[in-house]
């Protein structure tokens, strides 16, 4: 048969029947004419594959987007990253970093690093997004301007699943001249900035035209809110002037000050009682000056204005060299518009289910900073609770009844655990019997209305997560996972109670473990508070500290340098250049 015979006869095969011809190459040789064709329906099949992999974009490179890049592990995803900075910071060792016990740069990891041990396909652009268009699926980003010569560039990007990771502002609850006089401590670059100042304030004082009243207000260091963050970079602070700084600077030794101020009753509130006590005591013995009860009402460039709640609201003015403000969170412009087109408007940070959507749009999850999980009330399903449980339709439960789905119960509603334990009861009987007396358990029965008096206060026990790190953590963690299986399961969580092999989700919601927390009082001490309501503080809370805060890093590479990083300072003490 000739070629061109041949041409013509798979021409009318592949139009008489276009479904089974899977031609994919042809070959000709140059001498003989010879003709070679084959067939590959598995390079098909990829392409068909490729073609049906959903896109996901996820905004920002903080404690949430990278827990949640570092887990994703199905390959039919196409995930994008958009974020205004490159690289992951380990945020709980910024105070470390604004006097030089650990470098910047080792405590820092580049997104692509952490994107080419994936092999899930994923890109990244260093962009802010400027707003989300939620009803067409689509983030407008706007690339940075510091980067790019000829200026911003502003690009949309289409997405089938939107990940919001971009944590929050410092919320500086419009105190007047906060923005323009004060550091901020939530970047690297913010820490950068607080060493360049810590020293500036030193030379500025070391010259020798200035009058001592002037010395003591550049060398006088006031930080804003006894949270965690405050406290850890009041006693880093401590430290560097301690053992650092007055052996080089020997003449304006005893000018230098460090005043904590802090609008409640105690520093580290959210702490144990014994911790919060030992730090103002151990404070107060260092020098370092704790004002509880200051609330900042306006800040000038050499004066901070404070409000003295216990003594009737009297205003002080206290002259200060430099002021880092640390409390409270804020939302992003971004989100505020956002948050205003889903109708969540009036709420302080996105709202999501605990499946970690967001309310309104089932496609768009967030989690972190940004967002809040809106736990659903017991009291708003009691009426299908109880249809449930009832299965025999009597209009009453008995505790075998009820106890039959207390698991489920406990899953979909975590504060009746709570409740339970709060209450020193051990299982639902005790808390049956509480609406009954000294009735036996066997003879318990409740109606509807009984049963609503019984949970009545259940709901009293929801909480809000805490704005940490490891929060955000374990949330990346939880949606990767739930990624990683998602055509496996139905998609919508919905229905007021999930009872086994029932309803159309099989993914459990979000729950926090809470791991513990440190509190580094300085003078190398720490304070831990670890679950179980144990509490250690001293020199071997801070070699755990030292321990948990190695192993936490996002690579070998970072958790070698901050080591080396410890090490050298012990050896050689810190760094006071001011590079």
């Amino acid at each position: 048969m000739t070629s061109f015979a041949f041409f013509r006869r798979l021409s009318k095969s592949f139009h008489d029947h276009p479904s089974h011809v899977k031609l994919i190459l042809i070959c000709t040789t140059v001498t003989g004419g010879g003709l070679l064709a084959y067939s590959d329906a598995g390079s098909s099949a990829a392409e068909v594959a490729v073609t049906e992999r959903k896109k996901v974009v996820v905004l920002g490179t903080g404690w949430a987007a990278t827990s949640f890049l570092k887990n994703l592990n199905n390959p039919k995803y196409e995930v994008q990253v958009v974020s205004p900075r490159n690289y992951f910071a380990f945020t709980p060792l910024l105070p470390s970093v604004t006097c030089g016990t650990v470098e910047a740069r080792s405590i820092v990891e580049p997104v692509r690093n952490i994107a080419n041990k994936k092999r899930v396909d994923v890109l990244f652009n260093e962009a802010e997004c400027v707003k989300i268009d939620a009803e067409n699926r689509k983030v407008y980003c706007r690339s940075n301007s510091n980067n790019n010569l000829n200026g911003q560039e502003e690009f949309v990007v289409d997405y089938d699943y939107l990940i919001i990771a971009v944590g929050a502002n410092v919320n500086t609850f419009n105190t007047p001249g906060v923005v323009e006089n004060c550091h901020f401590l939530k970047e690297v670059e913010d820490a950068q900035k607080i060493r360049r100042t810590v020293i500036d304030c030193f030379e500025r004082a070391n010259l020798p035209n200035l009058s001592e009243e002037e010395k003591k207000r550049i060398l006088h260091f006031a930080i804003v809110g006894g949270g965690p963050t405050g406290v850890e970079f009041a006693a880093s602070l401590h430290d560097f002037v301690k053992e650092d700084m007055i052996k080089l600077y020997p003449g304006i030794k005893d000018l230098v000050k460090i005043t904590l101020l802090e609008a409640g009753d105690h520093i580290l509130s959210m702490f144990d009682k014994r911790i919060t006590a030992f730090a103002e005591d151990k404070f107060q013995r260092e020098g370092i000056d704790v004002k509880t009860g200051s609330m900042v009402v306006k800040v000038t460039d050499k004066e901070i204005s404070t409000k003295e709640l216990k003594n009737g609201g009297e205003i002080k003015a206290i002259p200060y060299g430099m002021a880092v403000w640390s409390t409270g969170i804020g939302t992003r412009p971004f989100i505020k518009d956002f948050m205003a087109q889903i109708g969540q408007a009036r709420r302080r940070a996105l709202a999501t289910d605990e499946w970690l959507r967001v309310e309104g749009c089932d496609n768009v999850y967030a989690l972190g900073d940004c967002a809040t999980i809106n736990q659903r009330k017991v009291m708003e399903d009691i009426a299908a609770i109880f249809k449930k449980a009832d299965k025999d339709n009597s209009g009453t439960l008995t505790v075998k009844e009820f106890q039959e789905v207390m698991n489920d119960i406990v899953e979909r509603y975590p504060q009746v655990e709570l409740y339970l334990k709060t209450n020193q009861m051990r299982d639902i009987s005790d808390l049956l019997k509480s609406a009954k007396g000294d009735v036996k358990k066997e003879s318990i029965e409740l109606n509807i209305e009984e049963l609503k008096a019984v949970l009545s206060k259940v709901d009293s026990q929801m909480k809000f997560l805490p704005a940490t790190a490891q929060v955000a953590s374990q949330q990346g963690t939880y949606l990767a996972k739930c990624f990683n299986r998602m055509e496996d399961c139905e998609k919508n969580p919905e229905g007021p109670l999930r009872f086994r092999g029932e309803g159309r989700h099989r993914f459990k919601p979000f729950r926090y473990k809470h791991l513990g927390q440190f509190a580094p009082l300085g003078g190398e001490q720490t304070a831990a508070q670890l679950p179980g309501d144990w509490v250690s503080i001293g020199h071997s809370s801070q070699w755990l500290w030292y321990s948990v805060y190695a192993s936490k890093q996002v690579s070998w590479r970072t958790r070698a340098l901050v080591v080396s990083d410890w090490t050298r300072r012990f050896v050689f003490g810190r760094d006071s250049s001011r590079i």
